[in-house]
């Protein structure tokens, strides 16, 4: 029996016990920006020292490439420290890569040839030389050009007291670890049910470079429009990043992983990392002296998989992602599918990450059956579409084989945010996550009022190409946090893990007992993915949270 649409099934309220303890969980952004130069082509200098070590640092990593950078706050429970953290590391970064810039953008510009992205290093430990022949598999299989677009990752986690007091509501008598990550599950599947929304409302990649064009060679090239000699688009889109040119790959299209439940997942995505694949054989894992990849399964490791919402559970010392989740389940959920705002200095403004969060606790609470195959095309194909032409007002979706009209049902499902928004302003006399959904409204009657139709609008008005408009973004954004003054305290804590990191990065330098092949072998003759780091390969004094950072 299918379910009902979402335009017609009412909204359960919200137990008012329950209210008090959604007020406080954690949030926690990871943003990622390519360094580029004046021209907007990608830095080929190494990641500034000044950063610290890419391998061992907490805030500050590197990708795919060592000009791809990620800056990772901690998660917190205001939302607005959150920002003020990413607004800080932006600063910092900023004053520390002399007169390169920070991308404001998701797509890359400029030369993208292969040769012209440098695959990020770690150093000379076995731990360093697994993730960059991780990193350099990645260009064999998909290319350098796609593994440098760059997005934003929000994570999510409810406050751990609202569990025990909500499995009891649910009349709940079994594990409460198993309760908590099967509604975790329930809530990402609900993301993927309504994650067409986020591609509408914060999509900021609906044009790309003829550099890109020529650098992808997508068979979906074809499907763009010309918009000038150097930038092509579609007229109605949101996010390129997750169109078929972007993310999408075919090969990982060929298994599915369910979320039905976190069983179906672990085995789905284990065997996905077990299982060779004809295209990568021919590639080959290592060719004499020289490794092209980890292996030729269709998934080096588990990470390799691409999906807009992940479970997670930070992995400790001796331990891969999937082993983590066995044993402890779901901690929190990162949201994936979120493009760089061209529009906000840090790439993400307050109102989206308010919105977001609301958007996870409203998931928590519908209904969250699990999806056959069926539902899982449509899901994808809602998604698609979005990114393609989210802003055609002819656009239908599709769910449980109806036809809902775009806007019509991103009005509901806001109307039925509100419950989630009251609870979240806490009494709050602004109103801050009511006004955050008050501000969506406004962009789903108003698509020109979207990121991804503002970017076409300037580029109309200013006669400018999409490189054009990003690099004047980029220029302005870096120079504004280079004028930015930075608290003392905050800088000196910055400087301490930048000597920090390098000194860790120099002990795991120093530490290797074991040939990089045996050291490889070991962990695939137990079973292990390559993401996972035995205690007995890392200096004794290494905090436990940094292997979680190291298996990045």
């Amino acid at each position: 029996m299918s379910r009902q649409s979402s335009c017609s099934k009412r909204t359960t309220p919200i137990n008012q016990s329950l209210q008090p303890l959604l007020i406080h969980g954690l949030k926690g952004i990871e943003k990622e920006s390519l360094r580029i130069n004046g021209e907007g082509s990608i830095s080929l200098s190494p990641h500034p020292v000044q950063l610290g070590a890419a391998l061992t640092h907490p805030n500050i990593t590197t990708d795919y490439s060592e000009a791809l950078l990620e800056l990772i706050t901690p998660a917190l429970s205001d939302g607005t420290e959150v920002l003020d953290s990413l607004t800080d590391l932006h600063k910092y970064v900023c004053a520390n890569i002399n007169d390169e810039l920070l991308l404001a953008a998701s797509m890359p510009v400029g030369d993208l040839r292969d040769p012209s992205i440098p695959i990020a290093e770690y150093g000379l430990s076995n731990l360093g030389r697994m993730k960059h022949i991780y990193r350099q598999g990645l260009s064999y299989r998909y290319g350098r050009c796609m593994q440098v677009i760059a997005g934003i990752h929000f994570n999510y986690s409810l406050p751990e007291p609202f569990w025990p007091e909500y499995q009891q509501f649910m009349k709940h008598t079994g594990d409460l670890q198993s309760f908590t990550t099967s509604a975790y599950m329930g809530m990402i599947r609900n993301l993927q049910r309504y994650g067409w929304l986020i591609l509408y409302l914060f999509g900021s990649s609906p044009a790309v470079s003829k550099s890109f064009i020529d650098s992808r060679n997508s068979v979906y090239s074809d499907t763009l429009q010309k918009f000038d000699e150097t930038s092509y688009y579609k007229p109605f889109a949101t996010s390129l990043r997750m169109s078929e040119i972007g993310y999408l790959n075919p090969v990982q299209s060929m298994f599915h992983i369910s979320f039905n439940s976190i069983e179906e997942y672990i085995q789905d995505l284990g065997r996905a990392t077990t299982i060779p694949y004809l295209g990568y054989e021919r590639i080959g894992a290592k060719v004499g002296d020289q490794y092209r990849q980890l292996n030729t399964h269709f998934l080096q490791i588990e990470n390799e998989y691409y999906t807009p919402v992940r479970p997670k559970q930070p992995a400790k010392s001796g331990e891969r992602p999937l082993q983590a989740l066995v044993s402890r389940g779901i901690q929190y959920i990162e949201i994936r599918s979120v493009d760089v705002d061209v529009f906000e200095p840090t790439g993400i403004s307050i109102e989206t990450t308010r919105f977001l969060e609301a958007l996870s606790l409203f998931c928590l609470f519908q209904p969250n059956a699990g999806h056959d195959l069926k539902q899982h095309d449509e899901i994808s194909n809602n998604a698609l579409a979005v990114a393609n032409r989210g802003r055609d007002p002819r656009l239908k979706l599709r769910e449980n084989g109806h036809e809902i009209p775009l806007r019509q049902w991103a009005l509901t499902l806001c109307k039925q945010m509100r419950e989630v928004c009251e609870i979240l302003d806490n009494g709050n006399a602004d109103l801050p996550y009511t006004r955050a959904l008050h501000q969506q409204i406004e962009t789903i009657r108003h698509p020109e009022l979207t990121a991804s139709a503002r970017m076409l609008s300037a580029m109309r008005t200013q006669k400018m190409s999409i490189t054009e408009l990003v690099l004047q973004k980029s220029r302005e954004y870096t120079r504004y946090f280079q004028n930015a003054a930075l608290d003392v305290a905050v800088k000196t804590n910055f400087d301490f893990q930048v000597k920090t990191s390098l000194a860790q990065q120099k002990q795991l330098d120093a530490t290797d007992k074991i040939p990089f092949d045996k050291y490889l072998s070991n962990y695939f003759s137990q079973g292990a993915s390559a993401s996972v780091i035995h205690s007995e390969d890392l200096p004794q004094n290494l905090p436990v949270s940094l292997a979680e950072t190291a298996t990045r």
